[in-house]
């Protein structure tokens, strides 16, 4: 298991947005697709909160990447500030070695001077890793004013998601997200990240091993969640909101137990909605979050997501 990833560099969110297909499907038809039985989908919306899915049949990769940048309203008449774009995914990416849907979407949003990488070793909190990795790319650049894109959101194929774990179902949602260096705005605080090794194989939707994880999982998210709460330099009281990976929402109420923390604090409107979106759900609903007004400046939030693999990982900021 790897410890506390340590003090972050001076990074901010320079802006978000969030791109949520019209296309949405009950447990009903998603099920037809991803091979879900009867009971499968009751146990769903009855006890983990699912209801819904988005997905986009039409669009490729690269168009979900794009049109979540496309809402960004600040990346406009600033892409010569931009030095890297970056695709924080879950899943290797695979395909022909002329398919690069990061790039494509690079040179579609006029950013063909940035480097361009993807980015998976932490597979669903990878989103997380990405921010931390742009603000420390970004401190070694010469030009204070300089930005970096992350993106995060995947296609959702049967043949990936059926290697998904049993308590989630599997969504197209994405977001873009802009970093800058640290300003008093959305500014990062604490960074941390945990990999429990011995889930490395947590693929499937039995075993002995799978039943171990469920069982760890409530206990490790709330030791990680204080951890970085805590590196923050607050208390758990201090938090505004918690923006959370979209898995279910009975293994949030589990977590909140733990920390004696309201589950009113989690920001759970997108479970029954989007369904899990990969590395895009914290950003979604950081997005959904500030158009509803629920964080006024100066309001701390921590950021949470959950990798197979399996790596925990939480950022807090201060909006």
């Amino acid at each position: 298991m790897t410890g506390p990833a340590g003090q972050p560099g001076p990074t901010s969110l320079a802006a978000v947005a969030a791109y949520l297909p019209e296309t949405s499907l009950g447990l009903e038809k998603a099920g037809e697709v991803l091979g879900l039985t009867d009971g499968e989908i009751r146990k769903y919306r009855r006890f983990f909160g699912l209801d819904r899915v988005r997905w986009d049949p039409a669009a490729r990769q690269m168009d979900l990447l794009v049109a979540a940048a496309g809402r960004l309203a600040a990346l406009r008449g600033s892409e010569h500030r931009v030095r890297y774009v970056i695709h924080a995914r879950t899943i290797e990416p695979a395909g022909p070695y002329s398919a690069n849907p990061v790039r494509q979407a690079a040179l579609d949003l006029g950013l063909e001077h940035a480097t361009s990488f993807t980015l998976s070793q932490h597979a669903c909190a990878s989103g997380l890793l990405a921010v931390v990795l742009a603000g420390r790319m970004l401190a070694a650049e010469r030009d204070q004013d300089s930005l970096a894109l992350v993106l995060t959101g995947e296609k959702t194929y049967p043949h990936v998601a059926k290697y998904m774990p049993p308590a989630m179902v599997m969504g197209e949602a994405a977001a873009a997200c802009l970093v800058g260096r640290g300003t008093e705005r959305d500014r990062l605080l604490a960074y941390v990240s945990r990999t429990y090794g011995d889930y490395h194989v947590v693929t499937t939707r039995s075993g002995e091993l799978a039943t171990r994880f469920e069982h760890e999982y409530p206990q490790a998210l709330a030791e990680l969640i204080r951890s970085a709460v805590e590196q923050a330099g607050i208390g758990l009281a201090d938090l505004r909101l918690v923006l959370p990976h979209n898995v279910n929402r009975i293994s949030w109420t589990r977590v909140c137990r733990l920390m004696d923390l309201p589950v009113e604090r989690i920001f759970l409107d997108y479970v029954p909605v989007t369904g899990h979106c990969f590395c895009a759900d914290p950003f979604i609903n950081y997005a959904r979050a500030c158009e509803l007004g629920l964080l006024r400046p100066g309001d701390h939030y921590l950021m949470a997501s959950v990798g197979l693999g399996a790596t925990f990982s939480a950022l807090v900021f201060r909006h």
